[in-house]
């Protein structure tokens, strides 16, 4: 689904204003019925570390390549780790380990193929159940793709992922706004805040952001180009949260965009949506170009017509990172 513009606090007032305030009960109908699951569910521990990225907002904030980003830490660091997701829009339940060379985003979402590329990734419906076999098949350390918000598993380490451009966008909660739970509320069960930025000069707003009298500790990160943009012009399509991020990353990277095409959030490109891409980007005399999130998901014969453009995240404070990392797996190997 594409983000209603009433969601943001900078929408227009009057309708956008009218249209929270009707829709305020349900969103407080929400909050109390996620608060009550929480609190009277008794958490699995899965007898392995459990590091959760998660986030207090519904879209993209730029969990996924930050899971990607402390798989790599740390098996850097000796430990089989791997992510877990629940596999959003996949048919199979698991729990599975995925198979980028066998399975398809239909059958395990477009997130795990993509953290699969890289890394070990597993998807399970039931997240205990997944961490509960990822254990038993050796698995040292897990790093669960979202979920701050189910309480079927422990949590040794809760990173909150916020997008500083978007924040909390009006800061209420579904469906009068983008919040899956209070802000307060979310970051109280947090140990850590990454504020998401377009590049490593803008600074976040942290007084909008709730951030400034913040107890937890706060690290910025941004993502950065795996490499440079396709050379020549470029008809940039993508079915993300945020697509004008990439756009912009694109551009800032030196991409020369010719045109934009922008899809819901984990949008299935049809065959016909993919070849009028293809028509308009021959009368622009562009090439396709997309997310490495999108790319996964088309067939085998368009990723051939089309370039994924990879990013990266980097870390304002890295050694920050990695001492909360180092902190949750040893903690989390100690007795009791």
């Amino acid at each position: 689904m594409r983000p209603p513009a009433f969601w943001q606090d900078d929408a227009p007032r009057g309708s956008a204003a009218l249209t929270r305030a009707l829709l305020t009960p349900l969103g407080a109908l929400y909050a109390a019925l996620g608060a009550w699951r929480i609190a009277r569910a008794t958490p699995q521990r899965a007898g392995i570390p459990v590091i959760c990225v998660g986030n207090l907002t519904l879209g993209g904030t730029g969990k996924t390549p930050v899971v990607r980003a402390l798989v790599e830490q740390l098996r850097q660091d000796g430990l089989r780790a791997a992510s877990l997701s629940r596999g959003w829009k996949g048919r199979l339940d698991g729990p599975v380990r995925v198979a980028p060379d066998h399975h398809t985003a239909g059958d395990v979402g477009d997130e795990p193929l993509l953290l699969a590329r890289t890394g070990e990734a597993w998807i399970a419906r039931d997240r205990a159940a997944g961490a509960l076999a990822m254990q038993a098949e050796g698995v040292d350390v897990i790093v669960m793709d979202d979920g701050h918000q189910n309480p079927s598993l422990h949590k040794d380490l809760s990173l909150v992922v916020v997008d500083g451009e978007a924040g909390w966008g009006a800061g209420r909660v579904f469906p009068a706004g983008p919040l899956r739970e209070p802000v307060a509320r979310g970051l109280a069960r947090a140990d850590a805040v990454i504020v998401m930025m377009p590049d490593s000069e803008t600074q976040p707003d942290y007084r909008r952001l709730q951030l400034v009298d913040s107890p937890l500790p706060v690290v910025r990160a941004w993502l950065e180009p795996g490499e440079a943009p396709p050379e020549g012009r470029l008809l940039a399509f993508a079915g993300i949260g945020r697509p004008q991020k990439f756009y912009d990353a694109l551009a800032r990277a030196g991409g020369e965009l010719a045109e934009t095409a922008s899809f819901p959030d984990h949008h299935a490109f049809s065959n016909a949506e993919l070849e009028r891409l293809a028509d308009l980007a021959a009368a622009h005399r562009a090439r396709l170009v997309t997310t490495e999130k999108d790319w996964v998901r088309l067939s085998p014969d368009w990723r051939k017509q089309v370039a994924a453009w990879p990013v990266e995240v980097r870390f304002s404070a890295p050694a920050h990172v990695s001492d909360l990392l180092r902190q949750s797996v040893d903690g989390a190997a100690k007795p009791g």
